[in-house]
């Protein structure tokens, strides 16, 4: 042996904390984007690394963002609401706060 047993301990990737806020976040999308491939075709082997890698960033990803934006709608009580209140025509109206695009809160700049 070597001295460095690295067995169970081998990381794809850079370490989540090293990254800039940028660079994290394309790791996430590209995680993301994978996953669903990785789940049907990859072996075991590669969907245990992949949870493992995912489970890296997001928490990298929470630890920076403790107070990161929440939409209602994401949430037990803002499904039941779906599920039962609104006429069936999808999203209900934009309340100000709600995310716009994929990063947050934002105004779409439309009025209605």
């Amino acid at each position: 042996m070597n001295g460095h047993d690295e067995r169970d301990t081998t990381m794809t990737g850079v370490d989540p904390g090293r990254l800039d806020d940028q660079q994290l976040m394309k790791e996430l999308e590209t995680i993301h984007r994978t996953r669903h491939d990785t789940l049907l075709y990859g072996s075991n082997d590669a969907l245990r690394a992949h949870n493992d890698r995912m489970a890296q960033l997001e928490g990298e990803y929470l630890r920076r963002n403790p107070r990161r934006f929440v939409a209602a709608g994401r949430t037990r009580d803002g499904a039941r609401e779906r599920a039962g209140g609104d006429d069936g025509a999808g999203a209900a109206t934009r309340d100000e706060g709600t995310p716009v695009g994929k990063w947050g809160p934002g105004d779409s700049g439309a009025s209605g």
